[in-house]
């Protein structure tokens, strides 16, 4: 477990890879995420490292809504395992095997990101510029159990290339970076009632649907966020498991963003409540409330607008947001195990039957 200080600010060492332990599933990922919202269109670029295994997994894809599994998207482009026995400078690095391409420009600020497939008309290139220095998420507190988290807002701007039209990116957005051990026996529960096969609830009741996705012992992860501009906005890691019956889930680890002041959440008084399609199992409907440690406040109302299946479950969602008057716009990234997720999508389509 991690002694860092919750509020440690992080150092220039932290735009590279960090020291690697002699743990196999080792992994420290980077990832970006943008939208255009006259498009209905959001955008992420994502690696993996396995640096003890001398491998990296990339990911780029965008999706709109003319569909939402990879067959199917905007673009799609996964290259998995493919060789890097050294960890290379993350500060200005290309991804082996056509990957894209990361340099910094100020430390733990200002970067430019690149990417281009000329085969399928579709290209990426953007600078983002922090809006701030990056946030902590500390270990020990889920999901961030065994390893150190950044996330970090930005304004990104530049251009995308989609089968050869020319789109303008200007939006806020944000980045993260996990490092540590991950996969393997550290996505394993140890707990009694988890190797017994057991998913309790912490309070039953409500819809069935509800109550499945509240199922204890899950690995289920909600990751939502969703600005308007530089000024306001909020981020937030949603704890399905210790909700209640009426659907509300707390924010045990997150921000608040107003009149461009960040202050952590309070996780007693922040919180979601979704709605979801019974036709897709995805989200369509949020309402959030948050509140910070200052005591400051915020109501934020969330319509899914696109959305992006990778695996056969849960969805990445483009997310328009309204809050304090303004439009903002971000994503609800809902991770779920395959078999929880029909379980609960089976009970949200169910009919009553005289």
């Amino acid at each position: 477990m991690s002694t860092i200080a919750e509020l440690a600010p992080f150092g220039p060492a932290d735009d590279t890879y960090h020291e690697f332990s002699d743990d196999p599933y080792e992994l420290e990922t980077t990832w970006w995420s943008l939208n255009v919202p006259e498009r209905g269109l959001g955008a992420w670029l994502h690696a993996g490292y396995h640096g003890n295994q001398g491998e990296v997994t990339w990911r780029v894809f965008a999706w709109d809504p003319s569909g939402t599994d990879p067959g199917r998207l905007a673009y799609y482009k996964h290259a998995p395992a493919v060789p890097m026995p050294d960890a290379p400078d993350l500060r200005d690095i290309t991804f082996p095997g056509g990957g894209f391409s990361v340099k910094m420009l100020r430390p733990l600020m200002d970067y430019h990101v690149a990417y281009a497939d000329r085969d399928a008309g579709f290209a990426i290139e953007f600078e983002h510029h922090g809006v701030h220095p990056p946030r902590r998420f500390t270990p020990g507190e889920p999901p961030m159990l065994h390893n150190p988290h950044l996330d970090q807002l930005g304004h990104l701007t530049g251009e995308l290339t989609l089968r050869g039209e020319r789109i303008p990116i200007d939006c806020y957005s944000v980045r993260d970076r996990t490092w540590g051990p991950r996969g393997g026996p550290h996505s394993r529960s140890r707990k009694p009632a988890y190797l017994r096969g057991e998913h309790k609830v912490r309070e039953p009741g409500g819809p069935r649907w509800r109550e499945i996705e509240r199922e204890r012992g899950r690995g289920r992860i909600q990751y939502i966020f969703g600005h308007a501009g530089g000024q306001t906005g909020f981020l937030g890691f949603v704890r399905p498991q210790d909700g209640d019956a009426r659907g509300w889930s707390p924010l045990n680890v997150g921000w608040l963003l107003k009149d461009g002041q960040f202050q952590r959440l309070d996780p007693a008084r922040s919180r979601m409540r979704d709605f979801r399609d019974p036709a897709t199992g995805w989200s369509a409907h949020m309402q959030v409330e948050l509140t910070d440690t200052a005591g400051r406040s915020m109501e934020a109302e969330g319509f899914a607008v696109s959305h992006m299946c990778e695996h056969g479950a849960g969805s990445n969602a483009l997310m328009r947001w309204e809050y304090d008057g303004k439009i903002g716009w971000g994503e609800d990234q809902d991770g779920w195990r395959l078999d929880h997720f029909r379980k609960m999508l089976a009970a949200l389509r169910a009919t009553a039957r005289s």
